[in-house]
């Protein structure tokens, strides 16, 4: 047998040193993974405890859960810095709220998994804004912390946010536009001066408000305070954001909108965060913005339902800005050409002061009439009341049409939105599945708008005649007649499918759907309001509120000296109230009414939405202040067999409203940890 030295290599000598190349590696991640976890169980000295609020959907694990804090990450884990946590078995993202010394849990803490950005992006006031808003709303703080905390875009967290700019002096005459309101040049001194005054602004028909509200945050900026905006849509964004660039640059300002694109919108809000821009301004989510030293809050046109939420909790942006205005002493600027009975209630409350112009100023901005109100109208044209469009309307808008463009504010969207028979007005209603008929189109059969079959040879089943009326017309059929009607002359349209910003000063017809009126320049010669029964036939609380909201904000667009004509009942409340332009006596007679039958904003309000047997358990949980009262439940469809939901309404004082939001937060907590049907809780919903 031949010794060692003579034995053959099992091995080449190259692959020899692959193996111990390899070994080594193996090695080296051993030492880096004995290392690693050596520093997790190494907890920090100072505040080794985490706070984490652990996105989690689940309301009986609403609260912030006590972490170890590793040596290693003892700098990076920061108050408002996003984690992950071993939670319920698996790697969860949350928010580190809190560093403490100590904490509750007598047992062993689990340690943080990871900081997965050093980057704050939570500040101490928002998460405090976040929680009371879930109490408010009975909602979780999760859910609401997706509205506050965009998601992040790790490629832009590293970019830098450009620095803070010096804030210009005031222009001279820079307020001049204020001095038609009484007690607006006080409200501006407290702005300036760094106090919270708190004002309901009614701004008067053909006002340039994006430059009012322009020049009260570049008051509130010279007092080293930061701004927030909050506008209805993208449309009153851009009109928002050229007036704070053409009074005080580009630099001082960011827009915060969804439209805006994951990349920039983040880049926009680590701005915010990080304190570089102090004015903001956006749609309803922006509420949440964490401006540095807050001063001042403003909310143009609160009554639009865009500023409602529709992802639970359903929070209202006007109500978020009215809860930081109180947690942070900041100002406030509830503003519309029409008033909210909310933005009333803070009035009769004395919360706020109002900023008004008075009659003489209302009356040389513009001139509002009712077609066919006056005998003399109607011997002129007895068919002033009756006709969709009276020739009061068409010599209207033939005569301004030489000074500038023209608004026609139709309501419906479409061609013909509703067909009847012409006979005996019964409504028309497809053969295959009874759903009402349309028009599409001047060419186009009927056709149905459930099922889109069409029925070119329809026949009324009451009476046999194949004759139809259009007793709903929308706005493209309104375009084509006002274009037969006044020919060579150029019409616009603008509605869901096509919403134009804005219009040249040319003259023109602009026929537009509420609240995709475009912007004229220089304003409307004159603004014309068809159909105003078709505003005031729904059945809502807040009917008559949001058609004369919806009315003011088409008359606002007009230039000042223009006029408005409403083809509507001339006896109708809303309708005195816009010829008079009083939306403030409205909505005190609103309120007044509210108030007497116990409804929001006198009293505060829940309804609870889902299948009959969970909607009775959970009343049968919930623990009302003795105060509260129960209403219902009801049928959420009345006559639809296929509807099984049912709607519970729950009712307290407006004394009683924070009872109210901690009994249904309880009740949400409660259902969420006994896994019982699933129901909907909406706390003081825009609508009923």
């Amino acid at each position: 047998m031949s010794g060692p030295e003579e034995q053959p290599e099992l091995l080449p000598a190259h692959e020899w040193q692959s193996v111990r190349a390899s070994v080594k590696e193996s090695q080296a991640k051993a030492r880096a993974t004995r290392a690693r976890k050596a520093a997790e169980a190494e907890i920090a000295e100072v505040d080794p405890v985490a706070r984490v609020l652990v996105d989690v959907a689940l309301a009986h694990l609403d609260r912030p859960f006590d972490y170890a804090v590793p040596a290693a990450m003892a700098q990076a884990a920061r108050p408002g810095v996003r984690v992950k946590v071993r939670f319920a078995g698996q790697d969860v993202d949350g928010y580190l709220l809190e560093r403490a010394a100590s904490s509750d849990h007598p047992g062993r803490l689990a340690p943080l998994r990871r900081v997965v950005s050093d980057e704050p992006v939570l500040s101490p006031a928002v998460a405090g804004l976040v929680g009371a808003v879930a109490e408010r709303y009975a909602g979780n703080r999760s859910d609401v912390l997706r509205l506050a905390v965009p998601p992040r875009h790790a490629t832009t967290e590293k970019e830098p946010s450009p620095a803070e700019p010096p804030v210009p002096p005031a222009r001279e005459g820079e307020a001049a536009g204020w001095a038609v309101y009484e007690h607006a040049a006080a409200y501006l001194a407290h702005l300036e001066e760094g106090a919270a005054p708190r004002a309901v602004w009614s701004a008067a028909p053909g006002e340039d408000w994006p430059a009012r509200v322009a020049e009260a945050a570049a008051a509130t900026r010279r007092a080293g305070r930061g701004v927030l905006i909050c506008v209805p849509d993208g449309k009153d964004v851009d009109r928002v954001d050229r007036a704070l660039t053409a009074l005080l640059g580009g630099e001082h300002h960011v827009t915060l909108t969804a439209d805006a694109g994951p990349a920039r919108r983040y880049r926009d809000f680590l701005a915010v965060a990080r304190g570089t821009r102090r004015i903001v301004v956006g749609t309803r989510a922006a509420a949440f913005a964490p401006v540095h030293d807050l001063g001042l809050v403003v909310v143009w046109d609160d009554g639009d339902d865009l500023h409602a939420e529709p992802r639970a909790p359903y929070p209202h942006a006007r109500e978020t800005l009215l809860l930081r205005a109180e947690r942070e002493g900041t100002a406030a600027l509830v503003a519309g050409f029409a008033r909210s009975v909310e933005a009333e209630y803070l009035l009769r409350t004395g919360w706020a002061r109002e900023l008004a112009a008075p009659r003489t100023v209302v009356r040389e901005r513009v001139r509002t009439v009712v077609a066919g109100a006056s005998d003399q109208d109607l011997l002129r044209d007895p068919l002033a009341r009756a006709a969709r469009v009276p020739r009061q309307a068409f010599e209207a808008i033939r005569s301004a049409l030489a000074d500038g463009p023209v608004l026609v504010q139709n309501p419906r969207l479409g061609y013909v939105a509703a067909l009847a028979c012409e006979r005996c007005r019964t409504p028309a209603r497809c053969t295959a599945c009874r759903g009402p008929l349309a028009l599409t189109g001047p060419t186009t059969p009927p056709a149905c708008r459930w099922c889109g079959t069409e029925t070119p040879g329809w026949a009324c089943g009451e009476c046999g005649h194949r004759g139809l009326r259009a007793p709903v017309v929308g706005d493209a059929r309104t375009a084509e007649e006002i274009g037969r009607a006044l020919p060579r002359t150029r019409v616009l349209t603008s509605s869901r499918d096509r919403v134009l910003a804005t219009v040249d000063a040319r003259p023109a017809v602009v026929v537009a759907t509420p609240g995709a009126e475009p912007v004229a320049d220089g304003g409307y010669a004159a603004v014309v309001l068809l159909d105003a029964w078709l505003l005031l036939g729904r059945t809502d609380l807040r009917t008559d509120e949001e058609a004369l909201r919806r009315w003011c904000d088409a008359v606002g667009l007009v230039r000042p000296g223009g006029r408005a004509l409403v083809v509507g009942d001339p006896a109708h409340p809303a309708i005195q109230a816009l010829v008079r332009w009083d939306p403030g006596g409205f909505a005190a007679r609103e309120t007044a009414e509210r108030q007497e039958a116990h409804l929001p904003p006198a009293s505060r309000l829940a309804t609870i939405t889902g299948e009959p047997g969970a909607v009775d358990d959970a009343l049968t949980l919930l623990s009302l202040p003795e105060v509260g009262e129960v209403l219902g439940p009801v049928p959420t469809s009345l006559g639809e067999q296929d509807d099984p939901e049912v709607r519970a309404v729950v009712r307290v004082p407006r004394a009683s409203g924070a009872a109210l939001g901690r009994a249904l937060g309880e009740l949400q907590r409660v259902r969420s940890a006994r896994k019982l049907d699933p129901v909907r809780i909406q706390v003081d919903p825009y609508s009923l």
